[in-house]
């Protein structure tokens, strides 16, 4: 009977540990994920880096970005951090960062 007493709080550690680090974390996976995903030409973002720029052009795993100046610089689809407007149509920002 001893061993049930020690392994009781052991469960509800872990069971805490997932509800208050785990969970989140991949609901917030989930949700960058879908956002890079249906990301279309003439959303602002912000790339992790900091970049503020125009989706000039997307494909399967790369964005172009269009940059203030101009330029145009090619990024991994991963590297999106948030919408901070969306393109024409929906008028509705999407921010994901904390």
């Amino acid at each position: 009977m001893q061993g049930i007493g020690t392994i009781i709080p052991l469960i509800l550690m872990f069971v805490l540990f997932y509800f208050l680090l785990i969970r989140p974390q991949q609901k917030r996976q989930k949700a960058v994920s879908n956002m890079q995903s249906e990301l279309k030409k003439g959303d602002k973002i912000v790339t992790i880096g900091g970049l503020h720029g125009f989706v000039d052009s997307i494909d399967e795993s790369k964005v172009v970005i269009k940059c203030g100046d101009g330029s145009r610089l090619t990024y991994d689809r991963s590297a999106i951090r948030e919408v901070t407007e969306a393109s024409a149509g929906t008028g509705e920002g999407v921010s994901l960062s904390k």
